[in-house]
């Protein structure tokens, strides 16, 4: 009972009648779940995959997205997940690194070029196929090899310091801790309903769905767009009466709390939660705040119930796992020392995909532990307190956390400074949870746009990690080593934006883009906006649209959907579509 489809199959031997899978188009019960599951498993095996196989999965969020991940496991395999958001060529790098035997997508997902051989699940043929296999649980003696808990689970790609991203390779080994955690601290089961929240390229989409589908909870899968912090997501806990949800602060933090998850359980994770969440999100349910990177099977402590307090702490060690506080010389520091945070035990990723000396620097031997055992150097600072809960302290590099994503600047720097025009390039983070937002700094050796620097960053990087601005300096501030003084660095809040152009004094003052401006302008923080403007080249984002929204509604009495931000070219395009809806 070590890996998942082991520790999946003996849930649905005992709740195969229980609801598994809730979205859109209905409910799926655990045991139709798993015979679906099954007969794509078996379609891979014959395709070759097997333990220690890595599979490629392009396919946004549905329940054949769930399918697909589970079959792949069932199979032996590890899963590579590709959300089809991303740029094409930070997928084709995914692609390349990896080298994948396999690629499954939806019909929805356009082919990602030359690769390995791909598989259309929603192809008719391709399901009458699956539909013509056996649908019971597939042994051990039908894959290419028993599958075992030092087996591969999947691969997560996190940023590189260095400007290229690294796959984390993650085995199985740590399932089984996980989802005891699970049990005893969250306590799902039959009858609940559990939020598939983040991104599948996150590993904290595989705690949704274990969280769910390990524990005989429900699972319920929902548009992105239905998962948008603010109105969205609340109408989504609303609606689907969601009675377990894991949501990073900024989503916390936009999101009202009434009449939702009543009795329920909500964690926080991704980034610092702060007492002003706490005193919003803990009454009326239990609340509870997680840590851990990537490099471990998605977490490594918890805390909680939290309640009302000064000084939220990230709690103590899963079942499994061990968190040491120590000096530069990995000696233990007193309680209440900071020092750098260092992860043994269960769950460890096998370090980093095809990168041994990326591996061999994070991922050292543990002097705590029996011989042949290691730890992982997280870079993040910490302290113990003198009841021995944790508390977070901060990184100790540059890689931050932005609206709950990790996010290393220097890989943003690296692709600001492969433009041709830019000599040296800096990031930053300007602003707090919602508002947190990258801003570059440039110095350059050619004349060139800010717009088409942040452009050429979209390109290769996902959306929250393009810069909302970028600054061209003449030359860059420096301390008296010589090196660049990030805090001297000016703000950028009018300096370097997209846009500009003619301000909309010529207008009419009733005229219904001149207020939305102005609500764009308020919502940004930016000195000016005008109807030609881009909301989203403005630096905006997908939380602060959903701001933008609730602004409009407040304003004109007027329900757009975020949809209609997202297609709308210009804010004059946005402003029409709002007096469209108008009366009269």
């Amino acid at each position: 009972m070590n890996t998942v489809p082991a520790l999946f199959e003996s849930i649905v031997a005992r709740q195969g009648g229980e609801p598994a899978l809730v979205d859109g188009e209905g409910t799926l019960g655990y045991a139709e779940l798993n015979t679906r599951i099954n007969r794509l498993a078996r379609r891979l095996i014959a395709h070759g995959v097997g333990p220690d196989s890595l599979v490629a999965v392009a396919m946004p969020k549905s329940r054949e997205l769930i399918v697909a991940i589970m079959a792949v496991l069932k199979a032996g395999g590890a899963y590579l997940p590709l959300d089809p958001d991303y740029p094409a060529e930070r997928l084709s790098f995914m692609l390349s690194d990896a080298r994948p035997v396999l690629l499954l997508r939806s019909s929805s997902v356009a082919p990602l070029g030359a690769g390995p051989e791909e598989l259309v699940l929603d192809d008719p043929a391709f399901r009458a196929t699956c539909a013509a296999l056996p649908g019971h649980d597939v042994a051990q003696h039908e894959r290419r090899a028993a599958l075992r808990p030092e087996h591969l689970m999947y691969v997560i790609y996190t940023s590189g310091s260095t400007g290229t991203p690294k796959g984390v390779a993650v085995p199985h080994s740590g399932v089984r801790d996980m989802a005891a955690t699970q049990a005893a601290v969250l306590r799902p089961g039959p009858g609940d309903r559990v939020l598939q929240w983040a991104s599948i390229s996150f590993d904290a989409a595989f705690w949704d769905v274990s969280l769910a589908l390990l524990s005989g909870a429900a699972l319920v899968m929902v548009p992105a767009d239905d998962l948008l912090p603010g109105h969205p997501l609340w109408n989504t806990l609303l609606k689907y009466g969601i009675t377990h949800a894991v949501l990073p602060p900024v989503a916390l933090s936009e999101t009202d709390a009434e009449d939702v998850l009543p009795g329920g359980t909500v964690m926080s994770t991704g980034d610092s939660c702060t007492p002003t969440l706490v005193r919003k999100w803990s009454r009326a349910r239990r609340m509870f705040n997680g840590y851990g990177p990537t490099e471990v099977t998605v977490g490594a402590t918890i805390a909680g119930p939290v309640r009302d307090a000064g000084d939220i702490g990230i709690g103590t060690p899963w079942f499994g796992k061990e968190v040491h506080v120590l000096d530069e010389r990995l000696r233990p520091v007193p309680p209440g020392t900071e020092g750098e945070l260092y992860i043994a035990g269960s769950g460890l990723a096998r370090g980093y995909l095809n990168r041994s000396p990326a591996t061999a620097a994070k991922f050292v031997a543990d002097p705590f532990g029996p011989p042949g055992t290691r730890m992982y150097r997280t870079g993040d600072r910490g302290r113990r307190g003198p009841d021995g809960e944790l508390f977070f302290a901060g990184r100790a590099d540059g890689q931050v956390k932005l609206r709950g994503f990790r996010v290393e600047l220097g890989e943003i720097e690296a692709r600001l400074a492969a433009h041709p025009a830019v000599d040296v390039a800096v990031a930053v983070v300007r602003g707090e949870l919602a508002d947190a937002h990258v801003v570059g700094y440039v110095t350059t050796t050619a004349p060139v746009e800010p717009g088409d620097l942040r452009a050429h960053v979209a390109e290769s990087l996902p959306a929250h990690m393009v810069p909302a601005r970028v600054t061209v300096l003449e030359r860059f501030p420096t301390l008296a080593n010589g090196k660049i003084d990030r805090g001297a660095l000016p703000d950028a809040s009018a300096e370097g934006l997209p846009g500009g152009g003619r301000a909309p004094d010529a207008v009419e003052a009733d005229d219904c883009a001149v207020v939305v401006c102005a609500i764009v302008r308020d919502v940004l923080g930016i000195p000016e906006a005008t109807a030609a403007d881009n909301f989203f080249q403005l630096g905006g984002h997908s939380v602060q649209a959903t701001r933008l929204v609730a602004r409009i509604r407040e304003r004109f009495e007027v329900a757009l959907s975020i949809r209609t931000v997202l297609e709308s070219a210009t804010i004059g395009e946005l402003a029409a579509a709002v007096e469209s809806r108008l009366p009269g």
